[in-house]
């Protein structure tokens, strides 16, 4: 579902954002994209959203080439940022109806689509509430629906559960991998929760300083040491060096 070789991008002044990413995810994958901040997480989730060109590698999404046609890459994705997309006035059942009329549908099929994404996220019984009305759990699940009114196989969400207390992450979870096991939705998450991460991820990469450190299973990569020293290692590390420490 996703296959990269040699991604890379180099921001003006010389900044090395990501250096060669070579990394494959396959379908029915849920995989996790881990590191400290400033690590390149972001950077590299822009470039294979097409949000962000790279300045160097190659790179297939969804079956699409990423350069030759990032149009069709947009068609087979949804991508959930980390701010969300809710408007605080607006019925989230109108709303998540534009979203899928901006993706060609019809507005019958846009109100059809709209009352099952809702419905497959838990969301029915607040369809004519706006977005301000809804709790902080209801708002997440809303950002995701509207990632998937044009039925994606891949979707990409950018910290899903920041700030959500611990019962409505576990329940985001749920439903996070009901979208993979229950509508083959290939999943690409970043995460600062190291328990997120072992709880729901087929695979996790660890990127630092531009460049994957780390890849396998949670269980492989606790194999000898727990994951959060893995982690914290890579993350401590990066807070040493920025600081001038050795």
């Amino acid at each position: 579902m996703i296959e990269t070789l040699g991604l890379s991008k180099t921001f003006t002044g010389g900044v090395e954002a990501v250096r060669n990413v070579t990394m494959s995810v396959r379908s029915g994958e849920i995989v996790g994209f881990l590191g400290p901040n400033g690590a390149g997480k972001t950077t590299t989730m822009r470039m294979l959203t097409t949000l962000l060109p790279p300045t160097a590698g190659t790179a297939t999404v969804a079956g699409q080439d990423l350069l030759a046609g990032p149009r069709e890459v947009r068609r087979r994705i949804g991508y959930v940022s980390q701010s969300g997309w809710t408007d605080p006035t607006v019925p989230i059942g109108g709303e998540l109806e534009l979203q899928g009329m901006l993706y060609g549908l019809s507005r019958v099929e846009a109100r059809a689509r709209a009352a099952e994404v809702l419905a497959m996220l838990g969301l029915d019984g607040v369809r004519d509430r706006p977005g301000g009305a809804l709790s902080g759990g209801q708002r997440r699940r809303a950002d995701i629906a509207f990632a998937l009114p044009h039925r994606p196989a891949l979707l990409f969400l950018d910290e899903p559960t920041t700030g959500l207390d611990p019962q409505t992450r576990a329940h985001l979870w749920d439903h996070i991998r009901a979208l993979r096991d229950d509508h083959g939705v290939t999943i690409f998450l970043t995460t600062h929760y190291l328990d997120e991460a072992d709880a729901l991820c087929d695979r996790l990469l660890i990127i630092d300083h531009g460049e994957i450190a780390a890849s396998g299973t949670p269980a492989e990569l606790k194999a000898g040491r727990t994951l959060d020293a893995a982690f914290l290692d890579i993350t401590g590390r990066s807070l040493r060096e920025e600081a001038g420490v050795r």
